[in-house]
Protein backbone atom coordinates (compact mmCIF):
# COMPACT_ATOMS: atom_id res chain seq x y z
CA UNK A 1 0.00 0.00 0.00
CA UNK A 2 1.12 3.03 -1.01
CA UNK A 3 2.06 6.17 1.77
CA UNK A 4 -0.60 8.45 0.44
CA UNK A 5 -3.43 5.33 0.84
CA UNK A 6 -2.16 4.77 4.54
CA UNK A 7 -2.49 8.08 5.20
CA UNK A 8 -6.10 8.46 3.68
CA UNK A 9 -7.07 5.72 5.54
CA UNK A 10 -5.96 6.77 8.45
CA UNK A 11 -8.13 9.62 7.96
CA UNK A 12 -11.25 7.82 7.22
CA UNK A 13 -11.04 5.77 10.44
CA UNK A 14 -10.90 8.77 12.47
CA UNK A 15 -13.72 10.77 10.97
CA UNK A 16 -16.24 8.79 12.43
CA UNK A 17 -14.41 7.44 15.29
CA UNK A 18 -17.25 6.35 17.13
CA UNK A 19 -19.07 4.49 14.49
CA UNK A 20 -15.65 2.55 14.21
CA UNK A 21 -15.48 1.75 17.78
CA UNK A 22 -18.89 0.10 17.51
CA UNK A 23 -17.42 -1.74 14.97
CA UNK A 24 -14.39 -3.01 16.30
CA UNK A 25 -16.29 -3.95 19.42
CA UNK A 26 -19.02 -5.98 17.29
CA UNK A 27 -16.39 -7.29 15.15
CA UNK A 28 -14.88 -8.83 18.95
CA UNK A 29 -17.46 -10.24 19.68
CA UNK A 30 -19.00 -12.23 16.87
CA UNK A 31 -15.62 -13.75 16.87
CA UNK A 32 -14.57 -14.48 20.20
CA UNK A 33 -18.26 -14.05 22.29
CA UNK A 34 -18.14 -17.70 23.26
CA UNK A 35 -14.75 -18.20 24.13
CA UNK A 36 -14.88 -19.63 28.08
CA UNK A 37 -13.55 -16.28 30.17
CA UNK A 38 -16.92 -14.39 28.43
CA UNK A 39 -19.25 -17.42 28.58
CA UNK A 40 -18.85 -17.52 32.32
CA UNK A 41 -20.68 -13.60 32.40
CA UNK A 42 -22.26 -13.40 29.19
CA UNK A 43 -23.68 -16.60 28.76
CA UNK A 44 -25.66 -16.83 25.04
CA UNK A 45 -27.01 -12.61 25.42
CA UNK A 46 -23.52 -11.40 23.04
CA UNK A 47 -24.15 -8.09 22.47
CA UNK A 48 -21.87 -4.58 23.09
CA UNK A 49 -24.59 -3.23 26.24
CA UNK A 50 -24.66 -6.66 27.96
CA UNK A 51 -20.87 -6.68 27.48
CA UNK A 52 -20.12 -3.59 28.83
CA UNK A 53 -22.59 -3.93 32.05
CA UNK A 54 -21.81 -7.56 33.04
CA UNK A 55 -17.95 -8.32 31.48
CA UNK A 56 -16.00 -6.94 34.89
CA UNK A 57 -13.11 -4.48 34.15
CA UNK A 58 -9.77 -6.85 34.84
CA UNK A 59 -6.01 -6.79 34.80
CA UNK A 60 -3.15 -9.42 33.93
CA UNK A 61 -4.13 -11.16 37.34
CA UNK A 62 -7.03 -12.20 36.02
CA UNK A 63 -5.33 -14.14 33.24
CA UNK A 64 -1.95 -15.17 34.60
CA UNK A 65 -3.36 -18.46 36.06
CA UNK A 66 -4.72 -19.23 32.16
CA UNK A 67 -1.46 -17.25 30.63
CA UNK A 68 0.68 -20.08 32.63
CA UNK A 69 -1.44 -23.07 31.82
CA UNK A 70 -1.11 -22.06 28.15
CA UNK A 71 2.90 -21.79 28.29
CA UNK A 72 3.90 -25.01 30.66
CA UNK A 73 1.45 -26.66 28.22
CA UNK A 74 -1.41 -28.00 30.32
CA UNK A 75 -5.29 -27.98 29.01
CA UNK A 76 -7.56 -25.35 28.05
CA UNK A 77 -9.64 -24.79 31.27
CA UNK A 78 -12.82 -23.15 29.24
CA UNK A 79 -15.58 -24.71 29.78
CA UNK A 80 -16.78 -27.91 29.76
CA UNK A 81 -17.45 -28.48 26.42
CA UNK A 82 -13.88 -27.96 25.82
CA UNK A 83 -14.39 -24.07 24.04
CA UNK A 84 -11.46 -21.97 24.01
CA UNK A 85 -10.84 -19.76 26.97
CA UNK A 86 -9.28 -16.78 25.81
CA UNK A 87 -9.07 -16.69 21.89
CA UNK A 88 -10.87 -19.26 18.64
CA UNK A 89 -7.60 -17.93 16.93
CA UNK A 90 -4.43 -20.30 17.26
CA UNK A 91 -1.76 -18.96 19.36
CA UNK A 92 1.40 -17.76 17.81
CA UNK A 93 3.74 -16.92 20.55
CA UNK A 94 3.68 -14.80 23.78
CA UNK A 95 4.55 -10.79 24.22
CA UNK A 96 6.72 -9.95 26.92
CA UNK A 97 6.14 -6.95 28.94
CA UNK A 98 9.03 -4.50 29.56
CA UNK A 99 9.47 -5.65 33.34
CA UNK A 100 9.42 -2.29 35.14
CA UNK A 101 6.40 -3.19 37.49
CA UNK A 102 8.72 -6.32 38.43
CA UNK A 103 11.61 -7.88 38.15
CA UNK A 104 9.97 -10.61 36.15
CA UNK A 105 8.03 -9.95 32.84
CA UNK A 106 4.64 -10.22 32.17
CA UNK A 107 3.24 -12.56 29.24
CA UNK A 108 0.87 -11.48 27.08
CA UNK A 109 -0.84 -13.97 24.57
CA UNK A 110 -0.52 -12.98 21.11
CA UNK A 111 -3.12 -14.72 18.34
CA UNK A 112 -3.71 -15.49 14.58
CA UNK A 113 -6.16 -12.68 14.96
CA UNK A 114 -6.47 -11.23 10.78
CA UNK A 115 -8.17 -8.68 12.17
CA UNK A 116 -5.78 -7.61 14.99
CA UNK A 117 -3.05 -7.98 11.91
CA UNK A 118 -5.01 -5.71 9.72
CA UNK A 119 -5.21 -2.83 12.68
CA UNK A 120 -1.54 -3.40 13.26
CA UNK A 121 -0.45 -2.60 9.78
CA UNK A 122 -2.51 0.19 9.44
CA UNK A 123 -1.14 1.67 12.68
CA UNK A 124 2.64 0.53 12.13
CA UNK A 125 3.11 1.06 8.52
CA UNK A 126 0.96 4.28 8.55
CA UNK A 127 3.35 5.51 11.68
CA UNK A 128 6.05 5.11 8.71
CA UNK A 129 4.49 6.52 6.42
CA UNK A 130 3.70 9.83 8.44
CA UNK A 131 7.71 10.08 8.95
CA UNK A 132 8.61 9.64 5.31
CA UNK A 133 5.94 12.43 4.87
CA UNK A 134 8.27 14.98 7.27
CA UNK A 135 11.83 12.92 5.81
CA UNK A 136 11.32 11.67 2.31
CA UNK A 137 13.67 8.80 2.17
CA UNK A 138 16.93 9.44 0.46
CA UNK A 139 18.55 7.10 -2.45
CA UNK A 140 22.35 6.92 -0.96
CA UNK A 141 21.96 8.33 2.96
CA UNK A 142 19.68 5.44 3.98
CA UNK A 143 20.27 3.54 6.96
CA UNK A 144 19.52 3.78 10.50
CA UNK A 145 22.25 3.48 13.66
CA UNK A 146 18.52 1.56 15.42
CA UNK A 147 19.80 0.43 19.20
CA UNK A 148 17.66 -2.39 18.66
CA UNK A 149 18.29 -5.78 20.70
CA UNK A 150 16.41 -9.24 19.80
CA UNK A 151 18.55 -11.31 21.96
CA UNK A 152 15.75 -12.24 24.38
CA UNK A 153 13.57 -15.00 22.63
CA UNK A 154 13.11 -18.31 25.11
CA UNK A 155 10.84 -21.18 24.39
CA UNK A 156 7.84 -21.98 27.15
CA UNK A 157 7.33 -25.35 28.15
CA UNK A 158 4.53 -25.83 25.37
CA UNK A 159 6.92 -25.55 23.02
CA UNK A 160 5.80 -21.25 22.18
CA UNK A 161 8.05 -18.41 21.79
CA UNK A 162 8.28 -15.55 23.85
CA UNK A 163 9.27 -12.20 23.24
CA UNK A 164 9.48 -8.57 23.39
CA UNK A 165 6.77 -7.32 20.70
CA UNK A 166 9.60 -5.25 18.30
CA UNK A 167 11.62 -8.92 18.33
CA UNK A 168 8.48 -10.56 16.47
CA UNK A 169 9.75 -10.09 12.77
CA UNK A 170 13.06 -11.12 13.35
CA UNK A 171 11.44 -14.83 14.40
CA UNK A 172 9.69 -15.26 11.24
CA UNK A 173 10.96 -16.13 7.22
CA UNK A 174 13.91 -14.61 6.07
CA UNK A 175 12.03 -12.10 3.61
CA UNK A 176 10.29 -10.78 6.83
CA UNK A 177 13.59 -10.75 8.76
CA UNK A 178 15.42 -8.74 5.77
CA UNK A 179 12.42 -6.11 5.38
CA UNK A 180 12.99 -5.44 9.01
CA UNK A 181 16.72 -5.14 9.18
CA UNK A 182 17.06 -3.23 5.53
CA UNK A 183 17.81 -0.24 7.29
CA UNK A 184 19.64 -0.78 10.25
CA UNK A 185 23.39 -0.33 9.89
CA UNK A 186 24.56 -3.24 12.21
CA UNK A 187 24.14 -6.76 10.76
CA UNK A 188 21.53 -9.13 11.68
CA UNK A 189 24.38 -10.85 13.77
CA UNK A 190 24.17 -7.50 16.19
CA UNK A 191 20.63 -7.53 16.75
CA UNK A 192 20.65 -10.64 17.90
CA UNK A 193 23.53 -10.62 19.77
CA UNK A 194 23.80 -12.72 23.92
CA UNK A 195 25.33 -9.74 25.40
CA UNK A 196 23.49 -6.04 25.55
CA UNK A 197 26.69 -4.39 26.58
CA UNK A 198 28.84 -6.04 23.80
CA UNK A 199 25.73 -4.86 21.12
CA UNK A 200 25.71 -1.55 22.67
CA UNK A 201 29.29 -0.80 21.74
CA UNK A 202 29.06 -2.98 18.29
CA UNK A 203 26.32 -0.89 17.17
CA UNK A 204 28.38 2.50 17.71
CA UNK A 205 31.26 0.49 16.02
CA UNK A 206 29.20 0.04 12.65
CA UNK A 207 27.66 3.46 12.42
CA UNK A 208 31.19 5.18 12.89
CA UNK A 209 32.36 2.83 10.29
CA UNK A 210 29.56 3.71 7.72
CA UNK A 211 29.01 7.21 8.97
CA UNK A 212 28.65 8.91 5.75
CA UNK A 213 25.04 6.73 4.94
CA UNK A 214 23.52 7.46 8.34
CA UNK A 215 20.18 9.13 8.13
CA UNK A 216 18.80 8.93 11.03
CA UNK A 217 19.44 7.41 15.43
CA UNK A 218 16.78 5.48 16.45
CA UNK A 219 15.56 3.26 19.62
CA UNK A 220 12.09 1.99 21.16
CA UNK A 221 13.27 4.37 24.48
CA UNK A 222 14.98 7.08 24.99
CA UNK A 223 16.84 5.44 27.69
CA UNK A 224 18.69 2.88 25.27
CA UNK A 225 19.96 6.35 23.70
CA UNK A 226 21.26 7.27 26.59
CA UNK A 227 23.14 3.99 27.59
CA UNK A 228 24.29 4.02 24.00
CA UNK A 229 26.05 7.55 23.83
CA UNK A 230 27.50 6.50 28.04
CA UNK A 231 29.19 3.76 26.08
CA UNK A 232 30.51 6.03 23.56
CA UNK A 233 31.76 8.95 26.03
CA UNK A 234 33.73 5.61 28.14
CA UNK A 235 34.70 3.94 24.91
CA UNK A 236 35.55 5.84 22.23
CA UNK A 237 38.86 5.72 22.40
CA UNK A 238 38.47 1.69 22.44
CA UNK A 239 36.06 2.16 19.03
CA UNK A 240 38.89 4.31 17.76
CA UNK A 241 41.57 1.62 17.63
CA UNK A 242 39.17 -1.12 16.47
CA UNK A 243 38.61 0.97 13.61
CA UNK A 244 42.07 1.89 12.91
CA UNK A 245 42.74 -2.07 12.94
CA UNK A 246 40.28 -3.15 11.21
CA UNK A 247 39.27 -5.38 13.85
CA UNK A 248 36.82 -5.66 16.63
CA UNK A 249 38.46 -5.77 20.20
CA UNK A 250 38.54 -9.36 22.17
CA UNK A 251 36.32 -8.10 24.81
CA UNK A 252 33.70 -8.65 22.13
CA UNK A 253 32.93 -12.34 23.08
CA UNK A 254 30.12 -13.34 21.18
CA UNK A 255 31.64 -14.76 17.61
CA UNK A 256 28.67 -14.55 15.35
CA UNK A 257 29.15 -10.64 16.28
CA UNK A 258 32.44 -9.93 16.16
CA UNK A 259 32.88 -11.90 12.76
CA UNK A 260 29.84 -9.80 11.39
CA UNK A 261 31.27 -6.92 12.41
CA UNK A 262 35.13 -7.27 11.49
CA UNK A 263 33.57 -8.08 7.92
CA UNK A 264 31.74 -4.90 7.97
CA UNK A 265 35.11 -2.82 8.81
CA UNK A 266 36.25 -3.94 5.81
CA UNK A 267 39.66 -3.89 7.17
CA UNK A 268 41.89 -0.74 8.58
CA UNK A 269 40.12 2.63 8.72
CA UNK A 270 42.89 4.93 9.30
CA UNK A 271 41.15 7.94 8.49
CA UNK A 272 37.81 7.13 9.86
CA UNK A 273 39.47 6.60 13.12
CA UNK A 274 41.60 9.55 13.06
CA UNK A 275 38.21 11.75 12.66
CA UNK A 276 36.08 10.25 15.59
CA UNK A 277 39.36 10.56 17.24
CA UNK A 278 39.79 14.40 16.86
CA UNK A 279 35.44 14.87 17.61
CA UNK A 280 35.63 12.93 20.64
CA UNK A 281 38.89 13.94 22.44
CA UNK A 282 37.87 17.42 22.59
CA UNK A 283 35.30 15.87 24.99
CA UNK A 284 32.27 18.12 23.97
CA UNK A 285 29.38 16.11 23.77
CA UNK A 286 26.60 18.47 23.41
CA UNK A 287 26.05 17.97 19.20
CA UNK A 288 27.76 14.75 19.13
CA UNK A 289 25.48 13.25 16.76
CA UNK A 290 25.78 15.84 14.35
CA UNK A 291 29.63 15.86 14.38
CA UNK A 292 29.97 11.98 14.38
CA UNK A 293 27.08 11.57 11.64
CA UNK A 294 26.78 14.80 9.18
CA UNK A 295 24.19 13.49 7.27
CA UNK A 296 21.45 12.39 10.01
CA UNK A 297 18.48 14.28 9.77
CA UNK A 298 16.56 13.09 12.95
CA UNK A 299 16.71 10.59 15.81
CA UNK A 300 13.51 9.32 17.02
CA UNK A 301 12.70 7.35 20.29
CA UNK A 302 9.56 7.53 22.90
CA UNK A 303 10.63 10.30 24.96
CA UNK A 304 6.79 10.43 26.75
CA UNK A 305 5.89 9.25 30.27
CA UNK A 306 9.23 8.14 32.51
CA UNK A 307 10.67 8.75 29.47
CA UNK A 308 10.46 12.40 29.68
CA UNK A 309 13.61 12.71 32.37
CA UNK A 310 15.98 11.86 29.60
CA UNK A 311 14.90 14.60 27.08
CA UNK A 312 17.22 17.12 27.83
CA UNK A 313 20.19 14.96 28.04
CA UNK A 314 19.00 13.65 24.45
CA UNK A 315 18.67 17.09 23.10
CA UNK A 316 22.19 18.00 24.22
CA UNK A 317 23.57 14.94 22.31
CA UNK A 318 21.41 16.26 19.34
CA UNK A 319 22.43 19.57 19.47
CA UNK A 320 20.42 20.85 16.03
CA UNK A 321 19.35 17.41 14.49
CA UNK A 322 15.59 17.11 14.83
CA UNK A 323 14.27 15.00 17.77
CA UNK A 324 10.94 13.14 17.20
CA UNK A 325 9.09 11.32 19.43
CA UNK A 326 7.23 7.99 18.58
CA UNK A 327 3.92 6.16 18.55
CA UNK A 328 2.03 5.31 21.81
CA UNK A 329 1.83 1.48 21.08
CA UNK A 330 1.78 -1.29 23.85
CA UNK A 331 2.06 -5.38 24.08
CA UNK A 332 -1.62 -5.31 24.39
CA UNK A 333 -2.17 -3.36 21.29
CA UNK A 334 -1.47 -0.28 19.54
CA UNK A 335 -3.52 2.93 20.75
CA UNK A 336 -2.59 5.94 19.26
CA UNK A 337 -0.25 7.29 16.58
CA UNK A 338 2.10 10.77 16.85
CA UNK A 339 1.12 12.61 14.10
CA UNK A 340 3.19 15.44 14.98
CA UNK A 341 6.60 13.75 15.98
CA UNK A 342 8.67 16.92 16.15
CA UNK A 343 6.54 17.83 19.38
CA UNK A 344 8.22 17.83 22.97
CA UNK A 345 7.40 15.37 25.39
CA UNK A 346 5.33 17.67 27.35
CA UNK A 347 2.91 18.92 24.14
CA UNK A 348 3.11 15.46 22.53
CA UNK A 349 -0.29 14.18 21.51
CA UNK A 350 -1.64 10.56 20.31
CA UNK A 351 -4.48 10.55 17.76
CA UNK A 352 -6.29 7.16 19.30
CA UNK A 353 -6.70 4.68 16.45
CA UNK A 354 -10.56 3.72 16.82
CA UNK A 355 -9.76 0.38 14.66
CA UNK A 356 -6.62 -0.64 16.73
CA UNK A 357 -9.05 -2.09 19.75
CA UNK A 358 -12.15 -1.22 21.46
CA UNK A 359 -11.35 1.75 24.15
CA UNK A 360 -13.03 2.50 27.35
CA UNK A 361 -11.93 5.16 29.91
CA UNK A 362 -12.39 5.23 33.98
CA UNK A 363 -11.92 8.91 35.05
CA UNK A 364 -9.14 9.77 37.19
CA UNK A 365 -8.77 12.78 39.20
CA UNK A 366 -5.45 13.69 40.54
CA UNK A 367 -7.25 15.69 43.19
CA UNK A 368 -9.03 12.85 44.23
CA UNK A 369 -8.44 12.11 48.67
CA UNK A 370 -8.14 8.49 46.97
CA UNK A 371 -5.03 9.78 45.21
CA UNK A 372 -7.50 9.50 42.09
CA UNK A 373 -7.99 5.96 41.81
CA UNK A 374 -10.34 5.23 39.45
CA UNK A 375 -14.24 3.93 39.92
CA UNK A 376 -15.16 1.16 38.25
CA UNK A 377 -17.66 3.40 36.09
CA UNK A 378 -16.14 3.33 32.32
CA UNK A 379 -17.07 5.72 29.28
CA UNK A 380 -16.52 5.56 26.00
CA UNK A 381 -15.20 7.69 23.32
CA UNK A 382 -18.55 10.00 23.25
CA UNK A 383 -18.79 10.42 26.77
CA UNK A 384 -15.01 11.88 27.51
CA UNK A 385 -14.26 15.25 28.27
CA UNK A 386 -11.48 17.21 27.04
CA UNK A 387 -9.24 18.05 29.69
CA UNK A 388 -9.62 15.43 32.41
CA UNK A 389 -7.41 12.40 33.03
CA UNK A 390 -8.76 9.44 32.37
CA UNK A 391 -7.26 5.21 32.92
CA UNK A 392 -7.28 3.22 29.55
CA UNK A 393 -9.15 0.17 28.99
CA UNK A 394 -9.03 -2.01 25.95
CA UNK A 395 -10.72 -4.80 25.01
CA UNK A 396 -8.59 -6.54 22.13
CA UNK A 397 -9.07 -8.87 19.07
CA UNK A 398 -6.50 -11.41 20.98
CA UNK A 399 -8.43 -11.95 24.28
CA UNK A 400 -8.22 -9.14 26.78
CA UNK A 401 -11.62 -8.41 27.44
CA UNK A 402 -12.20 -4.54 29.81
CA UNK A 403 -8.40 -4.98 30.45
CA UNK A 404 -6.88 -1.95 32.53
CA UNK A 405 -4.15 -1.09 30.61
CA UNK A 406 -2.49 0.52 33.47
CA UNK A 407 -1.76 4.09 32.02
CA UNK A 408 -2.96 7.48 32.85
CA UNK A 409 -4.25 9.77 29.82
CA UNK A 410 -5.65 13.39 29.54
CA UNK A 411 -7.91 13.86 26.47
CA UNK A 412 -6.74 17.49 25.25
CA UNK A 413 -8.66 17.47 22.00
CA UNK A 414 -9.80 15.84 18.91
CA UNK A 415 -8.45 14.96 15.56
CA UNK A 416 -10.98 14.62 13.37
CA UNK A 417 -13.40 12.59 15.15
CA UNK A 418 -11.34 10.81 16.58
CA UNK A 419 -9.39 11.04 20.48
CA UNK A 420 -6.11 13.37 21.25
CA UNK A 421 -4.09 12.26 24.32
CA UNK A 422 -1.78 13.39 26.37
CA UNK A 423 0.00 10.43 28.13
CA UNK A 424 0.48 11.46 31.98
CA UNK A 425 2.03 8.33 33.80
CA UNK A 426 1.37 4.91 34.99
CA UNK A 427 -1.68 4.65 36.94
CA UNK A 428 -1.51 3.52 40.90
CA UNK A 429 -2.12 -0.02 41.52
CA UNK A 430 -4.77 0.75 44.42
CA UNK A 431 -6.46 3.69 46.70
CA UNK A 432 -3.74 2.82 49.04
CA UNK A 433 -1.17 3.94 47.28
CA UNK A 434 0.50 7.80 48.47
CA UNK A 435 2.39 8.57 45.26
CA UNK A 436 2.52 8.82 41.55
CA UNK A 437 5.18 8.86 39.41
CA UNK A 438 4.27 12.58 38.27
CA UNK A 439 4.39 13.54 42.21
CA UNK A 440 8.19 11.59 42.50
CA UNK A 441 9.61 13.64 39.18
CA UNK A 442 8.27 17.14 41.07
CA UNK A 443 10.33 15.42 44.03
CA UNK A 444 13.06 15.36 42.33
CA UNK A 445 12.99 18.24 40.18
CA UNK A 446 12.41 20.10 43.33
CA UNK A 447 15.60 18.35 45.08
CA UNK A 448 17.33 19.27 42.08
CA UNK A 449 16.46 23.13 42.20
CA UNK A 450 17.07 23.35 46.09
CA UNK A 451 20.36 21.44 45.51
CA UNK A 452 21.81 24.01 43.00
CA UNK A 453 24.74 23.35 40.97
CA UNK A 454 26.23 20.90 43.65
CA UNK A 455 23.46 18.63 42.76
CA UNK A 456 21.81 19.64 39.22
CA UNK A 457 22.69 17.00 36.68
CA UNK A 458 24.32 14.76 39.01
CA UNK A 459 20.85 12.27 39.57
CA UNK A 460 20.98 10.64 36.80
CA UNK A 461 18.34 7.83 38.05
CA UNK A 462 15.61 7.67 40.41
CA UNK A 463 12.66 5.91 41.92
CA UNK A 464 10.45 4.87 44.84
CA UNK A 465 8.99 2.37 46.88
CA UNK A 466 6.14 2.89 49.29
CA UNK A 467 6.80 0.11 51.94
CA UNK A 468 2.68 -0.16 52.97
CA UNK A 469 2.81 -3.68 55.02
CA UNK A 470 5.25 -2.90 57.33
CA UNK A 471 4.47 -1.48 61.06
CA UNK A 472 5.90 1.53 60.22
CA UNK A 473 4.78 2.75 56.60
CA UNK A 474 6.89 5.27 54.80
CA UNK A 475 8.22 6.00 51.34
CA UNK A 476 11.67 5.42 50.49
CA UNK A 477 13.38 7.14 47.57
CA UNK A 478 16.37 5.72 45.76
CA UNK A 479 18.74 8.01 43.74
CA UNK A 480 21.51 7.46 41.72
CA UNK A 481 24.25 10.09 40.69
CA UNK A 482 26.78 10.21 37.94
CA UNK A 483 29.89 8.32 38.03
CA UNK A 484 32.89 9.84 39.58
CA UNK A 485 30.29 12.49 40.91
CA UNK A 486 32.68 14.25 43.95
CA UNK A 487 29.83 14.47 46.47
CA UNK A 488 30.39 10.55 46.72
CA UNK A 489 33.95 10.71 47.72
CA UNK A 490 34.57 10.13 51.86
CA UNK A 491 35.63 13.69 51.64
CA UNK A 492 32.19 15.42 50.58
CA UNK A 493 29.73 12.64 52.16
CA UNK A 494 29.41 14.71 54.70
CA UNK A 495 28.41 17.79 52.58
CA UNK A 496 25.61 15.76 50.65
CA UNK A 497 23.95 14.70 53.97
CA UNK A 498 24.04 18.46 54.91
CA UNK A 499 22.46 19.13 51.35
CA UNK A 500 20.35 16.31 50.82
CA UNK A 501 18.33 17.07 55.01
CA UNK A 502 18.48 20.74 54.02
CA UNK A 503 16.06 20.11 50.74
CA UNK A 504 13.70 17.61 53.17
CA UNK A 505 10.78 19.87 52.97
CA UNK A 506 10.85 21.04 49.31
CA UNK A 507 11.10 16.93 48.71
CA UNK A 508 8.20 16.81 50.47
CA UNK A 509 6.36 18.95 49.33
CA UNK A 510 6.84 17.71 45.81
CA UNK A 511 5.32 13.95 47.05
CA UNK A 512 1.75 15.80 46.75
CA UNK A 513 -1.23 16.15 48.49
CA UNK A 514 -1.86 12.54 50.10
CA UNK A 515 1.31 11.95 50.85
CA UNK A 516 1.27 14.92 52.95
CA UNK A 517 -2.19 14.56 54.04
CA UNK A 518 -1.00 10.93 55.51
CA UNK A 519 2.40 12.06 56.78
CA UNK A 520 0.67 15.24 58.30
CA UNK A 521 -1.79 12.68 60.21
CA UNK A 522 0.58 10.19 60.93
CA UNK A 523 -0.45 7.36 58.81
CA UNK A 524 3.32 6.76 57.29
CA UNK A 525 6.37 7.60 59.04
CA UNK A 526 9.32 10.12 57.90
CA UNK A 527 10.83 9.70 54.55
CA UNK A 528 13.79 7.96 53.33
CA UNK A 529 16.45 8.73 51.08
CA UNK A 530 18.65 6.51 50.06
CA UNK A 531 21.60 6.69 47.24
CA UNK A 532 22.93 3.75 45.38
CA UNK A 533 26.02 3.02 44.14
CA UNK A 534 26.81 3.94 40.85
CA UNK A 535 25.70 1.19 38.28
CA UNK A 536 22.54 0.33 40.17
CA UNK A 537 20.10 0.93 37.75
CA UNK A 538 22.23 -1.03 35.09
CA UNK A 539 22.72 -3.50 37.26
CA UNK A 540 19.05 -3.86 37.66
CA UNK A 541 18.48 -3.57 34.18
CA UNK A 542 20.73 -6.56 33.38
CA UNK A 543 19.04 -8.51 35.96
CA UNK A 544 15.31 -7.80 34.26
CA UNK A 545 17.11 -8.68 30.95
CA UNK A 546 18.31 -12.23 32.43
CA UNK A 547 15.06 -12.86 34.03
CA UNK A 548 13.30 -12.64 30.76
CA UNK A 549 12.24 -8.68 29.87
CA UNK A 550 13.52 -7.38 26.44
CA UNK A 551 16.19 -5.51 26.00
CA UNK A 552 14.63 -2.95 23.33
CA UNK A 553 11.61 -2.30 25.95
CA UNK A 554 13.11 -1.94 29.41
CA UNK A 555 12.26 0.89 31.08
CA UNK A 556 13.80 1.61 34.46
CA UNK A 557 11.14 1.60 37.50
CA UNK A 558 10.01 5.06 38.81
CA UNK A 559 7.38 3.19 41.64
CA UNK A 560 8.82 0.05 42.78
CA UNK A 561 5.75 -2.34 43.85
CA UNK A 562 7.96 -5.60 44.75
CA UNK A 563 10.08 -6.22 47.61
CA UNK A 564 12.29 -8.57 45.98
CA UNK A 565 13.39 -5.10 43.90
CA UNK A 566 13.33 -3.04 47.10
CA UNK A 567 16.01 -5.63 48.84
CA UNK A 568 17.90 -5.16 45.91
CA UNK A 569 18.39 -1.51 45.91
CA UNK A 570 19.11 -1.49 49.35
CA UNK A 571 21.79 -4.25 48.85
CA UNK A 572 23.64 -1.76 46.43
CA UNK A 573 22.64 1.66 49.30
CA UNK A 574 25.95 4.02 49.55
CA UNK A 575 24.61 6.12 51.96
CA UNK A 576 20.70 6.22 53.73
CA UNK A 577 19.43 9.17 55.54
CA UNK A 578 16.35 8.77 57.81
CA UNK A 579 14.66 12.53 57.77
CA UNK A 580 12.88 13.64 61.01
Amino acid sequence: MRDEDLINKIEETTIDANRCQQETLATILNTNGKVGYLRRYLGDQIDADTFRRVVPLSTYDDYADHIDRMADGMPDHGDEDGCHFLSVDPLICFFLSSGTSGIKSKMIPYYDSASSKAASFLAHYGSSAIQRRLFPQKASVNKSLWFIYASNVTVTKSGFKAMAASTLPLSGNKETQSQFLSTCIAPAQVVKGSNLQQQMYCHLLCGLRKFEIIDSIRAPYAIALIKAFSVLQTKWEQLCTDLEFGCVTSEITDTAMRDSVNELLGGPQEEIAHRVRSICQEKDWGGIIGKLWPNARFVRCITTGSMQQYYKKLKHYAGDIQLLGGEYFASECCVGINMDSIQPPETTRFVMLPTAAYFEFLPFDLNDNDNGFPSEETVDFSEVEVGKMYEVVVTTYRGLYRYRLGDIVKVVGFYNSSLELEFVMRAPKNANEVLTERDLFRAVENLELAGGSLLHGQIVEFSAFMDLDSATKRVKIFLEFSDGCMLLSKEKKDELILVLESCQSTIEDGLGAMYNLKRGNGEIGTLVLSVVQSGTFDLLLHKAVENGAPASQYKPPKIIRKQEMCSFMDANSALTICFN
